[in-house]
């Protein structure tokens, strides 16, 4: 069948639940166990796609929100159409802005690019026609906020895996946000990349105090040191502090992107692909960044597998691609969902990971650890 024929004939979600081996914890609490929902899409050819929502806490609202909301918009139309969809997809919202709609496209539009690779016989990397890397540099995410214990037996494992980047989670108070990078920095040494996350732990003045410790330290990165919203406040911050600023993770379309590049605040864009409308929107506000000469770092958080295998897609593609973010800890969604891993740091080879070079996202979902994680 040729691409022009191809149509999609159904729209499957799944949600999905796993509770963690250990809690993982930043500023704003800890976390147990996390939710994904997993879509898939069917084609009158048999060519299945895949993709990924970021759900957190609540994967059968995602799930529902996919099959009544989108499903609709998709039934007949042709895959490699993405654009278009994406639009019509978009088109449902009541408001302009984001939320968990726009998380529920992103799960469609990667299963979109998914069959589109599929069909066409390339790997995801080569579709974006981008500059087509075998491996990525990777950074090790992420050094937890709780006792300097843990902090520094999970800096020591990091290093041992062989990564040259590692992030730190921080939280309140600044001087403890301080004295935990401070720690992590002495135990790295000099030669390591290292980066922190506050996930919105200070008001501006303490992101300043923090900012200034960080810059003389030699960090990489400060990241979303303030809510993500305050455009304005980082604008202020970049102009206090020589720490270059990280955000991104929590915007959902290009024109929220664009109002923090704009004012140059940022050296880092990280947008999330199962957030960020899939690959379609994750692609444009790269671009973007790449425009006003801004880095990539592909955010992949507490996601699973088909948001890594979006990810490093992406990553392999983007011409201003910074580093991609290899999570550390032990996550059954990311590590038992496909058939083959991707992305994962058991897999790392001098401190890069490799781009699958199969069709599509290069992954195979592995269907028994779809239905043991399945939300009943």
């Amino acid at each position: 069948m040729e691409a022009a024929d191809l149509r999609i004939s159904d729209v499957i979600a799944h949600p999905l639940r796993a509770r963690l081996p250990q809690a993982q914890r930043t500023s704003q609490g800890d976390w147990p166990a996390l939710d994904i929902a997993v879509v898939e899409v069917r084609t009158d050819a048999g060519i299945t796609g895949w993709g990924e929502c970021l759900a957190r806490t609540s994967s059968p609202a995602y799930a529902a929100a996919v099959e009544t909301i989108l499903k609709p918009v998709l039934a007949g139309r042709n895959p490699f159409d993405a654009a278009a969809l994406w639009r019509a997809m978009r088109g449902r919202l009541t408001g302009r802005a984001g939320g968990m709609l726009v998380e529920s496209i992103a799960g469609v539009d990667i299963a979109l690019w998914d069959i589109m690779g599929k069909a066409a016989g390339l790997p995801v990397h080569r579709l974006l026609g981008g500059v087509g890397r075998a491996e990525v540099f990777a950074y090790a995410s992420s050094i937890n906020w709780g006792d300097d214990a843990r902090a520094e037996a999970e800096t020591r494992d990091c290093l041992a895996r062989g990564f040259r980047a590692i992030k730190v989670k921080i939280g309140q108070t600044p001087r403890a946000a301080i004295a935990r990078a401070e720690l992590v920095r002495k135990v790295a040494g000099p030669d390591i990349r290292l980066s922190v996350d506050a996930n919105w732990a200070f008001d501006i003045d303490e992101a300043t105090e923090v900012g200034e410790a960080l810059a003389a330290l030699g960090y990489w990165w400060f990241e979303e040191p303030i809510p993500p919203e305050d455009i304005e406040g980082y604008r202020l911050l970049r102009q206090r502090t020589k720490v270059r600023l990280a955000a991104g993770e929590s915007d959902f379309v290009a024109t929220q992107a664009r109002d923090l590049l704009a004012t140059r605040s940022v050296g880092v864009i990280q947008p999330d692909a199962a957030r960020a409308g899939g690959i379609t929107e994750t692609r444009r506000i790269a671009d973007l960044a790449d425009a006003f000469h801004v880095a990539y770092a592909p955010h992949v958080g507490w996601s699973g597998a088909l948001c890594a295998a979006a990810s490093v897609q992406l990553a392999a593609a983007q011409p201003n691609f910074l580093v991609y973010e290899c999570m550390v800890f032990d996550n059954p969604l990311r590590e038992e969902l496909l058939v083959s891993r991707v992305g994962s740091h058991r897999d790392l080879v001098g401190g890069n990971v490799a781009v699958p070079q199969g069709p599509g996202l290069g992954v195979e979902v592995d269907r028994d650890a779809l239905a043991r994680f399945t939300v009943r």
